[in-house]
């Protein structure tokens, strides 16, 4: 039987979620992509374990994720309702609402029928009463927003979710949640957002401004660019590379140009003692806005080594001048 190690959070450096009381460990383990139905569950076990012994409390999922879509909240549902339910009130656990789940007009997007009926469907798959985050996954432009708001409302003021996040809206359509939240006095309180540091449109656009003026925190997924940002392509990148649609634009000069960035970036990484990976999330984590950053992996080496990330948050002003001008 499972017993979760006592000094868990020995090293856990807490992060608030913008203004709020809500916590988040700076490395949290994201369920996208292969924790499925196919794959070994005993494996996957391990790594949501492993993260937990560590201090990675916050696990994201959504209804979407998964093959078929559901199955990564029904692998972490397992889990809740065995080896951490006595510890899930320790946990965050988020999900998400907004992509394609079944045939209709109510399987895909954020209306008030879709929203009500996912968030229980949610929670069975996860097996617990409630999630600690719920986000509208994308910003759906058939359904006023309001009505999406409020409905989001309604799932926080039912007991069903304690906190709301929105992920994917861009700036303006930042702005007006925002409003609307406050209006109702509804506690929305994160952004996940693709972010890395050849993916920089959040800081391009104006949208970690508006969260930071807002009270709101970022939690960035694709932080290391579907892996990319590592030292596996110091010596080339393969055509075959599977990048995030949010990402496309790092290939815009070409893959040698990226690779030539990579190999820069890793030299500053070597000098500060960090792996490029653990610099790239350091990197993120080093503005207090980023709550937390997502990786994914099916890895307890992995795990281990991107958590030692947080050991070494500060950069010189000449590391981040000359960062910048590499990803220039």
């Amino acid at each position: 039987m499972y017993s979760a190690k006592e000094n868990r959070y020995e090293n856990t450096q807490l992060r608030h979620a913008g203004d709020s009381g809500l916590v988040l460990p700076p490395v949290s383990l994201g369920l996208w992509r292969h924790f499925s139905d196919q794959d070994p569950f005993a494996d996957r076990r391990e790594v949501i374990l492993a993260a937990f012994d560590r201090g990675m409390f916050h696990f994201d999922v959504a209804d979407h994720y998964g093959t078929p879509y559901g199955a990564s909240e029904r692998l972490l549902g397992r889990i809740l309702a065995s080896d951490l339910k006595p510890y899930r009130d320790e946990i965050v656990v988020s999900t998400k609402v907004g992509y394609e789940m079944h045939p209709g007009a109510f399987g895909t997007g954020t209306s008030r029928k879709a929203i009500a009926q996912d968030i229980n469907a949610s929670l069975r798959r996860l097996q617990t009463d409630y999630v600690d985050v719920y986000y509208a996954h994308r910003f759906d432009d058939q359904t006023p927003l309001h009505e999406t708001v409020r409905a989001l409302d309604d799932v926080v003021r039912s007991g069903k979710a304690l906190y709301i996040g929105i992920s994917n809206y861009d700036n303006a359509q930042t702005k007006e949640a925002v409003k609307l939240f406050r209006e109702l006095g509804t506690p929305l309180v994160l952004s996940q957002m693709s972010y890395n540091m050849f993916n920089r449109s959040v800081e391009t656009t104006g949208l970690l401004d508006t969260l930071r003026q807002s009270g709101v925190g970022m939690v960035a997924y694709g932080p290391l660019s579907e892996g990319l940002l590592s030292d596996r392509y110091l010596d080339g990148i393969p055509e075959d590379f599977p990048i995030h649609p949010t990402n496309r634009g790092t290939f815009k000069n070409g893959r040698d140009a990226v690779v030539t960035k990579l190999q820069q970036l890793n030299s500053i990484a070597h000098d500060r003692n960090q792996t490029l990976s653990q610099m790239a999330l350091a990197w993120l984590l080093r503005d207090k806005v980023v709550a937390s950053v997502i990786i994914g992996t099916t890895s307890v080496a992995h795990l281990d080594d991107n958590l030692k990330a947080s050991e070494h948050l500060d950069f010189t002003d000449a590391e981040l001048q000359a960062i910048a001008v590499i990803l220039d």
